[in-house]
């Protein structure tokens, strides 16, 4: 029998429920286990039930999607769901899994659920390790390696394309596989040179040898695969000096 992930839909919008719980309702490793009409009633249930992913809005009455995230001591993964993009930047400096623009399209549901529930199961493999502590040996100025499942994984660094951060864990995107390690994206970027890779999102670490284009008005950069990374407003003037002193011809 495949296992429900047990789920909790909060938004002061019926119309925007309702939606959700038709999305949700088809996807068959979730379980809808309860619906809020606010970040109240919300936290009643997060604190009473056994929740592992919250789908939460954030522009709700008396208790907002960020204060709900912020007064929970043990908190399931959150994923946010609102109207206004601008969130996005708090949201992530909580540490949430992923933040979804509306309207939701059940494309993008099903990515940020994915996402969710792997990095469900990595907390649980990290919990069930006999030794949780992930070091990576000194890297070389080709590669360098990383533990990943009680193995010792060699990155060859031009493969390198980007590092996504899933809260404890860093999943890294090459081009040939995607890999997992139980190290933060921080302790990531204190070990690997700036001059080839630079922190340009809080969720986000990129190969600069990767990248394609950059728009800095719009605030993404594309990379040789194709893929869109934002760049954070807190990174865009670093990654522009980069580029302007050491790459741009004049």
């Amino acid at each position: 029998m495949q296992q429900k992930y047990k789920c909790l839909i909060a938004d002061d919008n019926l119309i925007d429920r309702d939606v959700m719980e038709v999305y949700i309702g088809k996807i068959d490793i979730l379980h809808i286990e309860s619906i809020c009409e606010n970040g109240i009633e919300a936290a009643a249930v997060i604190n009473l039930k056994d929740i592992d992913i919250v789908f939460s809005d954030i522009d709700m009455p008396d208790l907002s999607g960020l204060e709900l995230k912020k007064s929970l001591q043990q908190s399931p993964v959150f994923i946010f769901i609102s109207s206004f993009a601008e969130y996005a930047v708090e949201s992530y400096n909580l540490d949430v899994i992923d933040f979804i623009v509306k309207p939701v399209t059940l494309q993008r549901l099903l990515k940020a659920t994915s996402k969710a529930i792997e990095y469900i199961e990595l907390k649980k493999k990290a919990a069930a390790a006999e030794d949780n502590i992930t070091i990576v040996p000194k890297a070389t100025e080709n590669h360098f390696f990383i533990k990943e499942d009680n193995n010792y994984t060699r990155i060859d660094k031009a493969s390198l394309l980007y590092i996504e951060s899933m809260g404890n864990f860093s999943k890294l995107h090459t081009d040939l596989k995607n890999h997992i390690t139980l190290l933060s994206l921080k302790n990531m970027e204190q070990q690997l040179s700036e001059e080839m890779f630079k922190r340009v999102h809080k969720q986000y670490i990129i190969n600069l040898q990767h990248i394609v284009s950059i728009n800095a008005s719009e605030g993404e950069l594309n990379l040789s695969n194709g893929e869109n990374i934002p760049i954070g407003a807190a990174y865009k003037t670093g990654l522009l000096d980069i580029i302007n002193k050491n790459i741009l011809l004049r």
